[in-house]
């Protein structure tokens, strides 16, 4: 069994993804649309551009998965707290470049270091207030 984080953006799917794609140095799948679903579900233009579902492929073959809220169905999105996505690149070249990717435009709440477990790790918060951990096992 896969287990995949699911992202919620207000509006922001596709331009966090394509960050995402580039900061992970992953392969962004087919960005599917509100507008792509059959049939005459009344919505706004707007909402016929937002994302229904992207996938996002890493290179260890991990996936992240996305869409944006649609206004008026389900909760709205909130930023916050309730998640992080942990990834562990195999050395620490890997994971300077992916946390200093993530990092900009966010706000860094440990920087990379070497820590007590052995490992280097940090954490931030990205530009989308979506949180990571960073932890590159130690040897690596």
């Amino acid at each position: 069994m896969n287990v995949n984080p699911y992202l919620n953006f207000d509006g922001q799917t596709e331009e966090a993804m394509r960050f995402y794609a580039d900061a992970l140095g992953a392969e962004l799948g087919p960005i599917n649309r509100f507008s792509d679903i059959p049939g005459d579900m009344p919505m706004s233009d707007e909402t016929k551009q937002r994302v229904m579902h992207v996938t996002l492929t890493l290179p260890s073959g991990a996936q992240i998965m996305a869409s944006d809220t649609m206004p008026g169905m389900g909760p709205a999105r909130v930023a916050g707290n309730a998640f992080t996505i942990s990834l562990h690149p195999t050395d620490r070249a890997t994971a300077d470049a992916i946390f200093a990717a993530l990092a900009e435009g966010g706000q860094v709440f440990h920087p990379l270091a070497e820590q007590f477990w052995g490992a280097y790790f940090g954490s931030l918060a990205d530009r989308f207030g979506v949180q990571w951990m960073i932890n590159c096992e130690a040897g690596a």
